[in-house]
C-alpha cells in the first residue's frame, strides 16, 4: 500500500510528465528544434516514424531541424497521453496518440501513430530517454 506522501510523488511525477509531453507538443507545431530537443536526454535514442535512427540529443535536433524544413514545414501535431506507466519511482514508460497534421506538399496529409516513450528522472528533471515512433495501421486510426 503506498503512504500517502508517495502517493503524492507519483501524482506530482505524473503531472510533470504530461507536461514535458505538452512542451514536446508545443515545440512540434513551433518547430522549435532548441525546445524540442531539450526535453531530451543527452545520450537519447529516437527511431522515427520510418524506422530511421538517431542516437543523442544532438542527432535528434538535426533530424527535426531538416524536416520542419522540409517535408513537415508548417506541420502540427496532437499528443495525448494513452497509457502512462511508472517503472521505477524515476522511470516512466509512456504511450501516445499522436496524430500529425501535415500541409499541402511532398507528405501533405494527416497521419496517426502510437510514439512509445520511456522518460527518466534525473534528480528534479524528467527528459526522454528513448523515443519510438510507430504508425498505425489505417484499421487501427478509428480508436482500435
Amino acid at each position: 500500500m503506498l503512504s500517502a506522501m508517495s502517493a503524492i510523488t507519483t501524482s506530482q511525477s505524473h503531472e510533470q510528465v504530461r507536461d514535458l509531453v505538452a512542451r514536446l507538443e508545443a515545440a512540434w507545431n513551433e518547430a522549435d528544434v532548441e525546445a524540442f530537443a531539450a526535453e531530451f536526454a543527452p545520450d537519447a535514442d529516437f527511431v522515427n516514424i520510418r524506422g530511421d535512427y538517431a542516437s543523442g540529443r544532438e542527432a535528434i535536433a538535426a533530424g527535426h531541424a531538416h524536416i520542419w524544413s522540409s517535408i513537415y514545414a508548417g506541420s502540427t501535431v496532437r499528443y495525448s497521453i494513452a497509457h502512462l506507466r511508472a517503472l521505477t519511482p524515476s522511470i516512466v514508460l509512456v504511450h501516445l496518440d499522436a496524430e500529425l497534421l501535415v500541409p499541402p506538399g511532398p507528405a501533405a496529409g494527416t497521419t496517426k501513430a502510437i510514439p512509445s516513450l520511456v522518460i527518466v528522472r534525473d534528480e528534479d528533471r524528467w527528459q526522454v530517454a528513448a523515443f519510438h515512433n510507430t504508425q498505425r495501421r489505417l484499421e487501427q486510426t478509428g480508436g482500435a
